[in-house]
């Protein structure tokens, strides 16, 4: 079993004997789970930006439906990122730099936030009948922070794929890593 590197160093770079299917998939654990979350960020935003972009609503949904669609997803992400936040990258981030506070993967998350809390105040007030559903409205503001968000999602689960947790850690510490 491979050593892992001291804190804050990926392992000397040298060609890393393959791995068995169970130690990947052991490797991939966060990764793989990561990938699920996203997967259904993704799928909502094509939901809602879908219909942004055609300029009305799946038939199968009420305008009620959208509004709590697009809510539900505002919340679910800033869920998903607090909990990353708060649990899951300040371990990462002891040997990760990637997962750091000054670095990418939480910038990013700053960035998404921005277009988010608009996008919030802005399902909130069509909720509240304080403004109409305007679909080209709302796909601006998510527009405002849709590329990031993308990059996110992908470059999150990059970081937690088998070949780059192996840089870090050793497969007893994978193990034990939270998620």
């Amino acid at each position: 079993m491979a050593e892992a590197s001291p804190p804050g160093e990926a392992a000397p770079a040298q060609e890393s004997p393959p791995l068995s299917r169970q130690d990947r998939d052991t490797y991939n654990r966060m990764g793989q789970t990561m990938e699920l979350f996203h997967n259904s960020f993704r799928h909502t935003w094509k939901v809602l930006y879908g219909a942004c972009s055609s300029g009305k609503r799946p038939a199968s949904m009420s305008m009620r439906q959208f509004l709590n669609t697009a809510a539900d997803f505002c919340h679910h992400l800033h869920m998903h990122h607090s909990i990353e936040e708060q649990h899951i990258f300040p371990v990462l981030a002891q040997r990760m730099p990637a997962f750091r506070r000054e670095l990418e993967l939480l910038t990013q998350h700053k960035e998404i936030h921005k277009g988010m809390d608009k996008m919030e105040v802005y399902v909130d007030e069509c909720k509240a009948g304080k403004r109409d559903l305007r679909m080209d409205e709302l796909k601006e503001v998510m527009d405002s922070f849709g590329d990031v968000l993308w990059a996110h999602l992908s470059d999150e689960v990059q970081q937690l794929s088998a070949d780059n947790m192996r840089r870090y850690w050793s497969l007893e510490e994978v193990r034990r890593l939270p998620m």
